[in-house]
């Protein structure tokens, strides 16, 4: 009998994002999320929400309309409700926008009273079933193209919901060119830099908005559990992991982020305590051995990063760092790698050193730990293991 493996992923290179119409129903319902924008993006994710897949019929005020694939027909007034609108005249400027941008075609039907609307390029992006049959509109999925929402984005000043669709759209998981995407599902804005690592200043131009609001934004959708955001000190910027995603894209438990464990995954900074902190640390909980070989990075130091990492890796499941019999050995991986330092990709200088849990006398797992000492504090270390 074959065997397979199934694999998980959303990838980077992929041009489409699924969107599941539960998902847009919810945000609709979420009257806590503000539409004070005009860029666009939420506006049309609704209408695509109700586009058919294949051929049906619909029946307004005694009148049985064919609806075709990529279409829909609605009052005006349902329109409004959707858009939250205050009038129903705002609701067709919407869709004249729309129409302006080539995204979609509508028709006013029935005196003005309803809209039948196509969405451009359905089947280029969407299958199209043959047979006619009604269509559900709150269960399923459709695909947005992420070039589609790029451009929507662009076009104006974002409101919360269109925020929420952008990064849901720009979320990428499981996908090794994206660092941090295996721990959980990770916001990358595709600058092809590989690193999710985000700047406010870089997401008020991407979202047309004040850096001062998209801080309160993002503070909003954090408190609201829309997101995990995770702020690094200094220049490193932050990350931020969508929280819901795993449960809605692929049916699976959520994962929970940790702060630590991304910070070491993207190698970066780990503060240190100052020296005279140090005298009043408490013991480790495990014998720690550092080679007498290592003079580069203080002992007190290096207890306090194994600590770091042992908190990390326990929390993916590596029952050894919970053990109270577990021993740590670092020690030189090699004669060349003692006391010297090599120039990394970033021309940064970094110590390379091997990590050995051992229970008793025996070693049980290896790890290879980096360390960088930053130039301004010398407190500071970016550090990594493999």
């Amino acid at each position: 009998m074959s065997e397979y493996q199934f694999q998980i992923k959303q990838i980077v290179d992929y041009p489409r994002c699924r969107i599941y119409r539960q998902f847009v129903h919810s945000l609709m319902n979420d009257r806590n999320l503000r539409l004070n924008g005009d860029s666009g993006l939420f506006y049309f994710t609704v209408l695509c929400c109700y586009a058919n897949f294949r051929t049906s019929y619909r029946r307004i005020d005694g009148i049985s309309y064919t609806v075709y694939p990529g279409e829909w027909v609605c009052t005006v007034k349902e329109l409004s409700q959707w858009f939250r609108t205050r009038f129903q005249c705002q609701a067709l400027n919407i869709l004249e926008n729309l129409q302006d941008m080539h995204l979609i075609s509508f028709l006013p039907l029935g005196r003005g009273k309803v809209i039948k609307y196509k969405i451009r390029d359905w089947k280029k992006h969407n299958t199209v079933l043959d047979y006619n049959c009604p269509c559900q509109k709150d269960t399923g999925f459709f695909f947005m193209p992420v070039s589609t929402a790029a451009e929507l984005i662009s076009t104006g000043r974002c409101s919360e919901m269109d925020i929420i669709l952008d990064l849901w759209l720009s979320t990428i998981y499981n996908d090794e060119q994206v660092e941090g995407s295996e721990v959980g599902p990770v916001v990358y804005m595709r600058n092809g830099t590989g690193n999710p690592l985000v700047s406010y200043n870089e997401l008020a131009e991407r979202w047309g908005l004040s850096k001062a609001t998209v801080g309160r934004i993002l503070k909003r959708l954090s408190d609201r559990e829309y997101i995990s955001l995770m702020t690094f000190p200094g220049r490193h910027g932050s990350v931020i992991y969508l929280q819901s995603y795993l449960s809605t894209m692929f049916q699976i438990s959520d994962v929970m982020i940790d702060k630590e464990e991304v910070a070491m995954i993207l190698n970066i900074k780990l503060e240190l305590p100052k020296k005279e902190s140090l005298e009043n640390e408490s013991t480790p909980e495990h014998e720690i051995c550092v080679s007498d070989e290592l003079d580069s990075v203080s002992k007190q130091h290096i207890e306090i990063i194994i600590q770091k990492m042992a908190e990390v890796l326990s929390a993916q499941g590596i029952s050894c760092f919970e053990c109270p019999n577990s021993r740590y050995k670092l020690y030189p991986l090699s004669d060349d790698c003692m006391g010297e330092y090599y120039i990394r990709a970033r021309k940064e200088y970094a110590y390379r050193f091997g990590l050995a849990i051992l229970c008793g006398d025996r070693p049980v797992r290896t790890f290879k730990l980096t360390l960088s000492p930053c130039e301004n504090n010398k407190g500071d270390f970016d550090y990594g293991k493999e």
